[in-house]
């Protein structure tokens, strides 16, 4: 399974979905692979925010190691499921899929997760570090419910 993880600007949201997704990986022993990207060229090649970094390192999950990157029409080729963060960014994924059959490989992260009371993941960028933590446990009941749902 190959999963790619997308926001707006690779720093924030997408990155701390790919470091929990790839901690829960590892500790189940899977030969999944991640990554990340935006739908954005705001950030390419920069290091995760150093409050997702914090976020993260807070639970013992490193993600200093990514950098930012542009999502490709190619990535539908290559991932079996792309999620969005938010809807925003789920047109812009969609606008960009290579054929409409690939389109359907982009869903909503918040797909996985459909008790809780938010349909997307909201952006932390602008705010302290509380919207991390937010962010982190949205994300971390979304990984864990795909993680189920894809091994069924």
């Amino acid at each position: 399974m190959k999963l790619l993880l997308v926001c707006l600007g690779n720093i924030c949201r997408s990155p701390m979905a790919e470091g929990i997704l790839r901690d829960m990986i590892a500790k189940e022993g899977l030969e999944w692979s991640t990554d990340s990207a935006g739908t954005g060229d705001y950030h390419v090649g920069e290091a995760p925010d150093k409050r997702a970094i914090k976020a993260m390192r807070d639970r013992d999950i490193d993600i200093s190691d990514l950098r930012a990157r542009q999502l490709r029409p190619q990535d539908f080729e290559e991932f079996d499921l792309l999620l969005a963060m938010d809807a925003s960014n789920l047109r812009n994924m969609r606008a960009i899929a290579p054929n409409a059959e690939l389109v359907g490989k982009a869903r909503l992260m918040m797909d996985f997760a459909p008790d809780h009371a938010l349909r997307e993941v909201p952006d932390p960028y602008f705010g302290g570090d509380e919207g991390f933590r937010e962010v982190y446990e949205m994300l971390t009941i979304a990984c864990r419910n795909l993680m189920k749902d894809v091994q069924r």
